[in-house]
């Protein structure tokens, strides 16, 4: 008995903590996202940089909204969310990038991908079971 009580308080503490961590990203994405918007609009110009970052600040939030909503966090969407920004990386620094450089975020962005068509393949062939 006294070790399920340590554990629901346990649980408890932990539950809490993650989700002011989860707050705190969120709110701090959503804060990120309005300057963003708002130098687009000062600047009267887009960029693909800037839209790169906003879909970056998008992942980071629907991961958030997926995690509060089911409990669980596919490891596909920090996934997504390292392609982007290694995109971004690569179209930012381009200029001032080697050809190894590129060759090596490329080919980075390209292992993530196959990451996530085995991760993909994998849930689908190998799918758990309801009780699980």
């Amino acid at each position: 008995m006294r070790q399920n009580m340590f554990t629901h308080h346990a649980h408890t503490i932990l539950g809490f903590i993650e989700f002011a961590g989860l707050m705190v990203i969120t709110v701090a994405t959503v804060i990120a996202g309005y300057f963003e918007v708002s130098h687009m609009a000062t600047s009267s110009m887009v960029t693909l940089a800037d839209l790169l970052l906003m879909f970056l600040y998008l992942e980071i939030l629907a991961m958030v909204a997926m995690y509060f909503g089911s409990g669980k966090l596919p490891v596909r969407f920090p996934i997504y969310i390292a392609i982007v920004a290694l995109a971004r990386y690569l179209v930012l620094d381009m200029k001032n990038l080697d050809v190894w450089h590129m060759i090596g975020v490329a080919a980075s962005i390209l292992l993530l991908t196959v990451a996530v068509l085995v991760l993909r393949y994998g849930h689908v062939r190998y799918s758990y079971g309801e009780n699980e």
